[in-house]
């Protein structure tokens, strides 16, 4: 049988006298809020946002809440498929499906439409793959970001909730 070599990572890592003084801790810590302090002071490199006036910028590929999109006709792009209630790996999206009789047909471009639309927020972990799954186009994570709600009614998103009013082509792809 072998011999095995242990590694003490205690003795290996052990910090130097002065790292083991509280009062060097202490110092190190008050040294990072002073040079926070003074940049965002007197540099005006301010680090917080006057947020109801203010909006924060977010990134193309920020993930915020869901919307569904319309076409360039108005109607709904959503037929239903379930690919994304199938791809959802945390269970979120509910699909109940009906199907289009000729006074919809104006509103829907296939023969079947979503008539019952939900996604639970508190499920969701805003992953992406509804969107990637979505053969229409229909539902983009691109609306804003705050998700305040006094109560639990409030995070789960409905199809109206979520549909765009006015319709348009979809600009760009997502990177």
């Amino acid at each position: 049988m072998g011999t095995v070599n242990v590694i003490n990572v205690a003795a290996k890592h052990k910090p130097a006298w002065y790292q083991r003084l509280y009062s060097y801790s202490i110092a190190n810590g008050l040294w990072i809020t002073l040079k926070h302090f003074i940049k965002a002071a007197f540099l005006k490199g301010a680090v917080t946002l006057e947020f109801p006036e203010k909006k924060r910028k977010f990134s193309t590929r920020f993930r915020g809440m869901h919307t569904m999109k319309r076409d360039e006709l108005g109607r709904e792009r959503c037929t239903s498929c379930f690919c994304c209630m199938w791809i959802c790996p945390a269970d979120a999206i509910k699909i109940e499906a009906g199907h289009v009789t000729p006074e919809l047909q104006h509103l829907h471009p296939e023969d079947k439409f979503a008539k019952k639309f939900e996604i639970d927020l508190l499920r969701c972990i805003f992953c992406g793959m509804c969107e990637e799954a979505c053969p229409k186009g229909a539902i983009y994570l691109d609306g804003p970001a705050e998700m305040a709600a006094d109560n639990r009614e409030d995070l789960i998103l409905t199809k109206e909730r979520m549909m765009q009013k006015v319709g348009g082509p979809i600009l760009g792809e997502r990177l």
